[in-house]
C-alpha cells in the first residue's frame, strides 16, 4: 500500500534528481568500505558544473568523470577513486545544501531508528544498488536536511519500497 505525504515540491524535484544521479553513479563505482560511521560519498551541488570542476580541481587534485545517462553531474575522482559528485542544483545554492552518505551496517534497522528519533526517510528510499553490492538510503533529520546512508548489504527483497 502506497501512502500519500505532503511534501514540498521544489524538494521533492531535488531529492529525485539526487535519486537519478545516484542511480547513475552507483551502478558503475561501489562507495569505498570506510566502516559504519564514516562518510562513505557526497555530493556538492553547483550552479555552473564546468566552473566547479575547474575550482575543486585545481583546489584538491580532483578529477572528473562524465556520466553516461546525465550531463547534470559528474563523478568525482580523488587519486583514481570515486568519493562523490558534482551536480547541477536545482536552482539557487543555500549554505546547507549537499547531502553526505554515513555506512551503516544494516540499513533496514537504520532507517527504523531515523523514524523513532523523529526523521523521515525519503519516498523511494531505501533501494539497493543496481550492481548488488549495496543499498542507499536517504531521509530528512527532524529539521528537515537531508542526510544518505550507505551499506555493503543489499536490502532483502521485503524491505524494498513499493513502487
Amino acid at each position: 500500500m502506497k501512502h500519500r505525504r505532503s511534501f514540498p515540491i521544489p524538494l521533492l524535484f531535488s531529492i529525485l534528481l539526487l535519486a537519478g544521479t545516484y542511480s547513475a553513479v552507483f551502478g558503475r563505482t561501489p562507495p569505498a568500505d570506510v566502516g559504519a560511521g564514516r562518510v562513505a560519498w557526497f555530493d556538492i551541488t553547483t550552479t555552473n558544473l564546468d566552473e566547479a570542476k575547474n575550482f575543486y580541481g585545481k583546489l584538491f587534485g580532483w578529477t572528473f568523470e562524465e556520466l553516461k545517462v546525465t550531463n547534470k553531474a559528474v563523478e568525482i575522482l580523488a587519486d583514481g577513486k570515486s568519493i562523490g559528485t558534482l551536480r547541477i542544483a536545482n536552482g539557487t545554492i543555500s549554505p546547507a545544501n549537499g547531502v553526505v552518505y554515513v555506512q551503516v551496517p544494516d540499513m533496514v534497522a537504520s532507517c527504523e531508528l531515523v523514524k523513532q528519533l523523529g526523521g523521515k526517510i525519503v519516498p523511494g528510499f531505501p533501494f539497493n544498488r543496481s550492481d548488488g553490492q549495496g543499498a542507499i538510503g536517504l531521509f530528512l533529520d527532524p529539521s528537515g536536511h537531508p542526510v544518505g546512508m550507505y551499506s555493503k548489504a543489499p536490502l532483502p527483497t521485503a524491505s524494498l519500497p513499493a513502487k
